[in-house]
């Protein structure tokens, strides 16, 4: 069997790019090579900046033979019927044999193909893949009409056995099809003549090229690690970077510069963020200081004075841009240090946020309120929640942020430390953005927990107030990672708090706010007069219109047209819809954590579902107890009693909920169970109460064996029905306890 070798030449391809590109080549090609029968042992595509290559091992030699039989109309069929079918299989009424069916005589045709040569098959096949590679952007040049990345220089394609190496005959564009390459541009420009992958790749390697990105990627990375080690600092590590630069290079050399005296004071942040974004380069850090003092840079090529006048015009390059980066932190600490950090971010005020839900200063002002609010919750101080939530986005206005708009808290924490705010403040600066991701840090200082949770729920709670909710995949205000954080804030610190009694106040907030100019003021004063009282309810519903109610009598009837009437007629569904949306995150949150989503609908369906801890706190004792046997044969019983009970409701036309009675019992495995479920009743109630879920779910656990046992013993549908509505009832109990530690109804299986 040939092994097939293909690399596609030609200008720098972007290193964002070529990781992809390779993997396309890699599918593109073997899919249509397997589509047109030619299989294959294996593949494995690279890439460097000016090549793709696929190497593909085991090719079959000629696709095999084909013979299909296809069954056609029936004899008699309408001409147009049969020309149809024969033009289909490509045959005409001579090639067709009559068949007798049980439907009667019907047209079979037998398709025989020849197989073809590999090489006839990839020439098609590589074509096809050029012409038509998902490139994200390409471009033509000359005067041809081929696209690509860059433009496309050489193809080289080679078929190669035993016997040696053939090239596969192949031409777009004017390129035609060969088994040379081409070195490093610069040490090695030569063309370099193939006859298979291994050739291939010690030939590039002699030409100074390497072929494998991770091959680059290790090399630099070990060279840099070596580098630092030997004058006592150490890299910093950026992943990503590394990608990129290992895409830049074909032969990486490694290169240590110094940074002048005059930026090392600068934040490391910034530093990091110059060098990585504007140049390239590494972070090399003293881990004593923890200040950036040098910088590691990439070649391309060795060089006679080992890299010196690379050095020399990247670091010139490199001064330039730190020389900006130095002038917008000693402009942004003079702003701090006249108006203070408050005074930084005024110009907020002229910034919107949404046209719907304000400026910056507005979306502050609610942050600054709720996480004054939020503090006594999380053990924060409600002053200091208030002044970090009144500071803490005053770095967008600054200079630094503008150039570097990743740097921002980072930045904010520097400058309040700067304004000898309290730390616990510098640190909420930095922290409230967090977490952004489900691997991100999450804060856990009380006024970080404070400002981040309020952050995220006003953002939450103002885009659902005017109804921009993420649909399918499109979430552009990022508002599932922002429901994930404010999950993820509420787990990892612990915090037992009513989570709607916050959603509606917010809901509130945004509400009275979009209808300010259009509302009375005697409505809003009364509104706003009883704002905490009507969120404390939660969720809204009858205590909300109950609150109303006792509104001052000089406000408005609620009716059509006034601000309450539309709290009252929009506000409840929204509240309702935004809690469904978290306990939904809550849902794929948990099922990373092996938790089953119908564990947690089983909880969802019990009272006190806002508050996510204790929600979680009841799904993780109750997956433990499906896992155990006792858990497994009571969801049977329970679901079997359940079953039971509502075909016979349905059945009757009434509820059996209440009645049954010790002295209608007759057998002694149905007096067990009353008091089996009396004992069960007695623990379970308090052990919820002090939520000790283990204590509820033993005492539920104990319930099996009567459940088992009444259930071998009796017949619940007797003749006798005063026994059987009250071996009902009895049936009804059951589920009723069940229900005080979870909705078993909602467990599948």
């Amino acid at each position: 069997m040939p092994d097939l070798l293909i690399e596609l030449f030609s200008e720098e391809i972007p290193a964002r790019m070529q990781g992809k590109a390779a993997a396309d080549l890699k599918k593109l090609v073997t899919d249509g090579l397997v589509d047109a029968g030619l299989t294959y042992a294996g593949a494995a595509a690279f890439a460097t900046p000016r090549r793709l290559t696929l190497a593909v091992d085991g090719v079959l030699a000629a696709s095999p033979d084909t013979r299909e039989e296809r069954k056609g109309p029936k004899v008699g069929a309408p001409v147009k019927a049969i020309e149809g079918f024969l033009r289909g299989a490509g045959l005409t009424m001579d090639q067709l044999e009559e068949r007798e069916t049980p439907k009667g005589a019907v047209y079979f045709a037998t398709i025989e193909k020849k197989g073809r040569p590999a090489a006839d098959i990839t020439g098609v096949v590589l074509e096809g893949t050029i012409r038509n590679f998902p490139w994200p952007k390409s471009m033509r040049w000359g005067t041809g009409t081929l696209k690509w990345v860059r433009p496309l220089h050489s193809i080289l394609c080679i078929l190669s056995d035993e016997a040696g190496a053939a090239v596969v005959p192949l031409e777009v564009d004017g390129i035609k099809s060969g088994d040379t390459t081409q070195g490093h541009r610069f040490m090695a420009p030569g063309k370099i003549t193939v006859t298979g992958f291994e050739d291939y790749a010690a030939k590039l390697k002699k030409a100074y090229v390497v072929l494998d990105a991770q091959e680059r990627a290790d090399h630099i990375w070990e060279d840099a690690k070596q580098a630092a080690f030997a004058q006592g600092l150490e890299i910093v590590d950026d992943q990503g970077l590394l990608r990129e630069v290992a895409g830049l290079v074909e032969w990486p050399v490694v290169l240590m510069g110094d940074i002048a005296e005059d930026f090392i004071e600068l934040p490391p942040e910034v530093l990091q963020t110059s060098m990585r974004e504007h140049q390239k380069f590494f972070s090399v850090r003293n881990p004593k200081t923890g200040r950036i003092e040098k910088f590691v840079t990439v070649a391309n090529r060795e060089t006679s004075d080992h890299g010196a006048t690379i050095l020399a015009g990247n670091q010139k390059v490199l001064f330039a841009r730190l020389a900006d980066a130095k002038f917008f932190w000693e402009n942004d600490l003079r702003t701090v240090k006249s108006v203070g950090l408050a005074g930084m971010g005024k110009p907020l005020e002229n910034v919107t946020f949404h046209r719907e839900l304000g400026s910056q200063a507005d979306r502050i002002a609610r942050i600054e309120k709720l996480a004054g609010e939020v503090a006594p919750l999380v053990g924060a101080k409600p002053d200091l929640a208030k002044e970090a939530a009144r500071v803490a986005k005053a770095d967008l206005s600054s200079e630094m942020v503008y150039e570097f708009p990743e740097l921002q808290g980072v930045m904010g924490r520097y400058y309040a430390l700067r304004a000898d705010l309290p730390e616990s403040v510098a640190n909420a600066c930095e922290m409230h953005y967090s977490p952004l991701g489900p691997s991100d840090d999450v804060p856990t200082e009380p006024v970080s927990v404070a400002v981040a949770f309020a952050d995220k729920l006003d953002t939450l709670t103002g885009f659902w107030a005017i109804d921009e909710k993420p649909t399918g995949s499109k979430d552009p205000y990022a508002l599932r990672r922002a429901a994930l954080g404010v999950i993820r804030i509420i787990l990892s610190n612990d915090l037992r708090l009513r989570l709607d009694r916050f959603i509606d106040s917010q809901l509130l907030k945004h509400e009275i706010a979009q209808n300010a100019d259009a509302a009375d003021a005697a409505e809003l004063a009364a509104l706003e007069s009883t704002l905490d009282e009507i969120a404390d309810h939660g969720v809204f519903g009858a205590a909300f219109r109950a609150v109303l109610d006792k509104l001052d009598g000089d406000a408005p009837a609620i009716g059509d047209g006034t601000l309450l009437g539309r709290i009252e007629a929009k506000m409840p569904d929204v509240s309702v819809d935004l809690l469904g949306f978290f306990h939904d995150r809550l849902k794929v949150h948990l099922k990373e954590e092996g938790i089953r989503h119908d564990v947690i609908d089983a909880c969802l369906n019990m009272p006190g579902n806002d508050d996510l801890t204790l929600l979680v706190k009841r799904a993780e004792a109750l997956a433990a107890f499906l896992k155990t046997d006792d858990g497994e044969n009571l969801l049977q019983g329970f679901k079997r009693a359940n079953n039971i009970l509502s075909q016979a409701e349905a059945k009757d036309g009434v509820e059996y909920s209440f009645g049954a009675d010790v002295k209608f019992a007759e057998d002694d495995t149905e007096k067990a169970l009353f008091a089996a479920l009396d004992d069960a009743q007695s623990a379970i109630a308090p052990a919820m109460q002090g939520e000790d879920f283990a204590a509820a779910m033993t005492a539920m656990a104990s319930l099996r064996a009567p459940i088992d046992a009444f259930f071998e013993a009796v017949q619940i549908n007797t003749d006798n029905q005063i026994v059987r509505r009250n071996r009902l009832n009895l049936l009804a109990r059951i589920r009723d306890i069940c229900h005080g530690v979870a909705d078993l109804t909602r467990i599948e299986g």
